[in-house]
């Protein structure tokens, strides 16, 4: 089978097609044939550290590094102790995160524990999308942020891959949702669901917000989690995708009674498998914005790499 691998750690050019064995499955796992790979930005920070390729990936000595964790595809071989998926069942979902999912290829041998059925609504590009991101999403507002009906939540960069799942997901829930972007964005950010749009290069949220019962904060930028902080209510929770929290912060946090997580997402079956009953409901769908050919993994690399990607980017095979 073909798939990207990673010579060593730097530029896109080091993402190089090789043909190597298709896997073999063991017990708890599936054989799925790829038709879709989602693009994360954690995906390139792997490909261009090797410290973040150690910790995250865990490869074993001198096997071939393959980048991806984001599948959609169909199921050709089931090990033997897997009941819950058939061979020609679609499915999707995060693989092996973190370690080596190995999404880069025709062929992924992955847990099925980590899959979900692939709704018939939603196409293979879409499902693939819906993974790493919506699950982040996902782990952020239900597993740490406790959202309920009738939550303020402030979500950061709503327009984008995390942020856009998110805004749909706190609707979902019956949140009043407020999303910041750029003001290119404002119209995507509303049409996602949100109640209220802040456009950060005019104003600053934490002027316009300081009773959130939630906030999402994606942003790596120096300060920003402080101002988010600012945002959240007496008793709230702040959830930071990026940056983790100094003692400082925590020591302000404590003052003001707010739960704060630094989140790691994880494979989840039944979380994954949320996510798919949202989309098979139309509550939940991928706005996708760039799609690439499989041969085209370093062209979507650099996109992901611009910072500016509405929504979310595919890889077609």
């Amino acid at each position: 089978m073909k798939a990207i691998v990673l010579q060593q750690n730097g530029g896109v050019e080091n993402l190089v097609s090789k043909d190597i064995p298709v896997p073999t499955i063991k017990d708890n796992e599936v054989l799925v044939r790829n038709k879709a790979i989602g693009i994360n930005p954690v995906d390139n920070f792997v490909r261009a550290n090797e410290a973040a390729l150690q910790s995250i990936l865990k490869p074993t000595a001198g096997e071939d590094i393959i980048l991806g964790w984001d599948i959609s595809g169909e199921v050709v071989a089931t090990g033997k102790d897997v009941t819950d998926f058939s061979t020609g069942d679609e499915v999707f979902g995060m693989v092996n995160f973190g370690g080596h999912g190995k999404a880069y290829a025709e062929y992924v041998a992955a847990p099925a524990s980590h899959l979900a059925a692939k709704p018939a609504n939603t196409s293979h590009d879409q499902a693939a999308a819906a993974s790493l991101a919506a699950l982040t999403a996902w782990q952020a507002l239900v597993t740490y942020g406790k959202i309920k009906k009738g939550d303020k939540v402030l979500i950061h960069a709503a327009a984008g891959g995390v942020g856009h799942y998110a805004v749909q997901i706190a609707k979902h829930f019956g949140a009043y949702v407020i999303g910041t972007s750029g003001p290119a964005k404002k119209e995507a950010v509303l049409t996602f669901g949100a109640d209220e749009h802040i456009d950060y290069t005019q104003q600053a949220f934490e002027e316009i917000v300081s009773d959130a019962d939630i906030v999402i904060d994606s942003l790596g930028i120096p300060g920003h989690l402080e101002r988010s902080l600012a945002a959240t209510k007496q008793g709230g929770r702040l959830i930071s995708l990026l940056v983790f929290f100094d003692d400082d912060l925590k020591q302000k946090a404590a003052a003001k009674d707010v739960y704060i997580h630094r989140l790691s997402v994880v494979s989840n079956g039944n979380d994954i498998k949320s996510v798919a009953a949202l989309l098979a409901q139309g509550a939940l769908h991928s706005d996708i914005s760039h799609t690439f050919r499989f041969e085209e993994i370093g062209l979507a690399h650099q996109q992901v790499a611009t910072g500016k990607t509405q929504g979310k980017i595919v890889i077609r095979l």
